[in-house]
């Protein structure tokens, strides 16, 4: 498997995201394959990698209840 370059990608927080930042996970739409998902607490941390299906599925599910 090829390594994902994840230095430049802009990462984004949810709306429902608090204002001091605590709680919330960050993603990046900046891959059309992956989406990576990290810790807003601790950027430092390598992000998880989901696939994009996987990734809308999970979504999906949260938006319906």
């Amino acid at each position: 498997m090829r390594a994902i370059d994840l230095s430049t990608l802009t990462w984004r927080k949810s709306s429902y995201s608090n204002s001091d930042g605590g709680a919330c996970v960050e993603v990046s739409d900046s891959l059309p394959s992956v989406v990576p998902v990290r810790d807003s607490k601790d950027t430092t941390r390598t992000p998880l990698l989901f696939t994009a299906p996987a990734w809308a599925a999970f979504v999906d599910e949260i938006k319906v209840g």
